[in-house]
């Protein structure tokens, strides 16, 4: 009589015996500004098993803030057959999925992944492409209210902007939606277009003033790379700033209002290790940010003079002294 074994095979077992997966990684920004970021998705990995250098090694492209460069960085993680493509932002994203609609793409935040023609809808993204939606949009709405309740007199905002964006596609959506929200709140905007050199930076900084703008409100990607400058400049300049990404802060900013960057890194290294694992980008549903954090720096306050109403102050998550 003739005995049978039931074997179970967990996913590790299931994967390729001895496959050394290649995992394909593109960011608009710099290898530094980048390693800042996403430290909390590497954390992740490891933490299923992952191994740089044993079951998987790592190819990076970046674009240096040059949006024009990204389609022929895809190309090449393309010609290199990764095995996933990990993107930063809506207009790597965006490069990524021109450039191959078979290699799975890994969104580690997206502005509005729908309204940019990147998935179908969250809960059946279709395709090649997943991951996490920022909710940068919709955010950029409660950024203002916080601002202006944190400047009470506050009628007119700067807007700093980059003439060559590698956030452009994310820049028109958030634009779209701030006027919206300007008219509700009864605040005029003056929209500053600069480019990434000193010299124009301090040029935008010098205009907000000459604009007569109470504050500005920084998106949350284009300046990330130069985020110590923009924070020398708000000071010295002494415009109350609301920043898009929560490293401003770190750097001295006044104000962050936004996700919780950690939390939605380490949701998308899950995307990461299930496709690794098998799974397919249209079966998974996109997921959105539930956590978001308010911090204040009062040392920034102080050094441009301001004072942040006590209401204001109570609702934040941390407090800086």
């Amino acid at each position: 009589m003739a005995t049978f074994f039931l074997i179970t095979i967990s996913d590790a077992d299931a994967q390729q015996a001895g496959k050394i997966f290649r995992i394909g990684f593109l960011d608009p920004s710099d290898a530094s500004s980048s390693a800042v970021r996403l430290k909390a998705f590497w954390e992740e990995i490891r933490r299923f098993g992952w191994i740089e250098g044993k079951n998987f090694t790592i190819e990076y492209r970046f674009a240096e803030e040059k949006s024009n460069r990204l389609p022929e960085l895809v190309a090449d993680l393309v010609r290199l057959k990764v095995d996933v493509i990990v993107v930063a932002g809506t207009a790597a994203a965006l490069a990524a999925k021109r450039a191959t609609t078979t290699i799975p793409i890994v969104m580690t935040s997206s502005a509005d992944p729908v309204a940019a023609g990147l998935i179908a809808s969250l809960a059946q993204p279709g395709g090649n492409v997943t991951g996490v939606s920022s909710l940068t949009v919709e955010l950029n709405t409660k950024r203002l209210e916080v601002l202006k309740d944190a400047v009470p007199k506050l009628t007119r905002v700067g807007i700093v902007r980059l003439t060559t964006s590698a956030a452009a596609v994310s820049d028109q959506l958030q634009m779209k939606e701030l006027r919206l929200a300007g008219v509700a709140l009864k605040l005029k905007f003056e929209e500053i277009m600069t480019n990434l050199e000193p010299k124009a930076l301090e040029s935008a900084f010098q205009s907000a003033k000459q604009k007569q703008v109470g504050a500005i409100l920084i998106f949350a990607r284009p300046f990330f790379a130069e985020r110590k400058r923009i924070v020398e400049l708000a000071t010295k300049y002494r415009l109350p700033a609301m920043y898009g990404n929560k490293e401003y802060v770190d750097e001295g900013g006044l104000m962050y209002y936004g996700i919780d960057a950690a939390d939605l890194l380490r949701r998308a290294a899950v995307y990461v290790d299930k496709i690794l694992k098998g799974a397919r980008p249209a079966d998974l549903p996109v997921q959105q940010a539930t956590k978001f954090e308010f911090i204040i720096n009062l040392k920034a306050a102080k050094q441009i003079g301001h004072t942040i109403p006590v209401e204001v102050l109570a609702r934040a998550n941390k407090v800086i002294q």
